[in-house]
């Protein structure tokens, strides 16, 4: 049976499979007839009778007659084609040749886009036609509008419009024969031609418009406004002059001969319509104006700073060398008892110094206000200058006066804090000496010995002439920590002596009952009598904790309260 029954098998797979990719080819052939529908049910030849609006003749009337060509071939001779071919694929499929149906739906899917293609194009160049006269028509009238606006404001304003009237003329008169050539494009059907002088158009209207706007103004900066500013300046600079300034190191007359210059060359520029040039040109020669404007009352803000501060500064410069030179003596006397760092010893005879040269550096800026030939701009740089030293030399010369005057205060502060930490370390020996203990730890006395020399330290470096504070307020600092250190290590001595022996105590009432305690007990009090009070503490707690946990921490509430 079974080999009957694998064959029939076999052989509807192979039937199913090909009902399948006959299915499948049905269903690519129907979407293909759908396609070559929607080309051919397309209303091409209605869209195309649009045109017929337009004037039929030229440019108009050949596309025209190429579009109906080129579709009359879509629908006569590509569409039946695309149905044979169809109906062949069909019959392809019904005999189950599939290979042939796929390359022939392959051949019928270009065809299909070779057409659409067509379509298309000649649509869109049927849009592009009719929009080009559209557009053509309304920016054309926008076009005679704005030309006969602009030769109505010139011939009402040629007084504000100058040498650039006879150009923008010319300009204007351009414009007549590409509206004579637009006019014979548009009658002859010649739209896209038409399309392109418009274009022009446009633009030279725009350039016309921005020419008509921009030239009454800048023929009014070029005539009026900058020849009166350049005016204003020298009569500016004539006063001041005569008023002792000098103004050669500002060059401005040669500026404002170059400007006038320009402003020939730039009226030329104008009668060519070179606006942007001239523009930029004249934004420059504004700036320039206003520059020299800015460094003329710079001169007079100098004068007028050098007027107020002059003798002000002269005499700072006579107050701050007295002190400078008072600070200098002062400063030899107190090293006779007090050692200065050396870039401080030096620092006022180096200020005297420096104050010499100012002087010097004064006088000559008083010979040259006197003289009146320098701008007042560099004199009021170089008085500023002095002031600015003469101000750090006075920090610099206050501050060590301040720092010499502290020195005492400072020698007395050591003093004091040396009497109190001293005073310290002899209450902490006498506490320890008197608190109920066996004997001091050797490691206890040498923290007291330690203390005590650098305490003999401080004392030594009060005793020498000159004192070095610097070094004496080391050596405090240092007395300080070792002394403080020493009294807080006794303290806690003294506290755990005490601990120890309420431990001991407490401990006590276990011993007849438990001989283990009591040898622990025996171990702690021996080291207590050795001195050895930190292993003490360490071996009693032990003990009385391993009976009774939390006995400690009971017993040194109880110190606390008692305390």
């Amino acid at each position: 049976m079974k080999y009957f029954i694998i064959p029939i098998i076999i052989l509807i797979v192979l039937i199913t499979i090909a009902f399948l990719f006959r299915r499948k080819h049905i269903s690519e052939i129907g979407r293909l007839e759908h396609e070559k529908m929607q080309i051919q049910n397309k209303p091409i030849f209605e869209e195309m009778m649009k045109v017929k609006q337009l004037n039929m003749t030229g440019e108009t009337e050949e596309k025209f007659e190429r579009w109906r060509n080129e579709w009359t071939e879509v629908v006569d001779v590509h569409m039946p084609k695309i149905d044979s071919m169809l109906f062949d694929a069909e019959d392809m499929i019904d005999r189950f040749r599939f290979k042939k149906a796929t390359l022939t739906e392959k051949e019928i899917q270009e065809k299909i886009r070779q057409c659409d293609k067509r379509k298309n194009d000649i649509l869109e160049e049927l849009n592009e036609l009719i929009g080009s006269e559209e557009k053509n028509r309304i920016e054309i009238e926008k076009l005679h509008e704005q030309y006969r606006l602009a030769r109505k404001t010139i011939l009402a304003h040629q007084h504000s419009f100058g040498m650039t009237v006879e150009p923008l003329e010319k300009e204007l008169e351009s414009f007549a024969p590409k509206f004579e050539e637009y006019d014979e494009l548009t009658a002859n059907g010649n739209y896209l031609q038409a399309r392109e002088i418009v274009i022009t158009l446009v633009s030279k209207g725009e350039n016309l418009s921005t020419l008509i706007h921009d030239i009454p103004s800048l023929l009014t900066d070029l005539q009026s406004k900058i020849p009166a500013s350049i005016r204003e300046l020298r009569n500016g600079i004539k006063e001041m002059e005569e008023q002792s300034y000098n103004l050669a190191h500002l060059e401005i007359p040669k500026q404002m001969d170059e400007m006038e210059m320009n402003i020939e060359e730039l009226l030329q520029k104008m009668s060519d319509l070179d606006i942007d040039t001239v523009r930029q040109n004249a934004m420059e020669m504004f700036d320039r104006i206003e520059t020299c404007y800015d460094s003329l009352e710079n001169e007079v803000n100098a004068r007028h700073y050098i007027e107020m501060y002059f003798e002000e500064v002269e005499e700072s410069l006579a107050t701050i060398t007295s002190l400078t030179k008072e600070t200098f003596n002062e400063a030899a006397y107190v090293q006779q008892s007090y050692r200065l760092e050396e870039k401080e010893a030096k620092l006022p005879q180096l200020n005297l110094k420096k104050l010499e040269t100012l002087q010097k550096r004064y006088d000559t800026l008083k010979i040259l206000l006197e003289d009146k030939e320098s701008a007042y701009s560099s004199l009021q740089a170089e008085l500023k200058q002095i002031t600015d030293e003469l101000e750090g030399i006075e920090e610099e010369r206050e501050s060590l006066a301040n720092r010499m005057k502290n020195l005492r205060i400072d020698e007395n502060n050591v003093r004091n804090r040396l009497n109190d930490l001293s005073r310290d370390l002899q209450n902490t020996d006498r506490m320890l000496h008197r608190g109920n203990i066996p004997g001091i730890p050797d490691e206890m006395d040498a923290r007291l010995e330690e203390a005590e020399e650098q305490l003999y330290l401080v004392s030594q470096s009060l005793q020498e002439v000159p004192l070095n504070i610097t070094v004496a307020e080391s050596y405090l600092a240092n007395a300080d920590r070792v002394v403080e250190d020493v009294k807080g290590k006794v303290e806690e001595l003294l506290e755990n002596v005490m601990l120890i022996e309420r431990i001991i105590q407490y401990g006590n009432r276990y011993r007849a009952s438990n001989p283990e305690m009591h040898e622990r007990l025996l171990d702690a009090e021996e080291s207590f009598r050795q001195f050895r009070y930190a292993k003490a503490l360490e071996e009693a707690a032990t003990a009385v904790e391993a009976v009774e946990p939390g006995a400690i921490k009971r017993i040194e509430e109880m110190l606390k309260e008692h305390v």
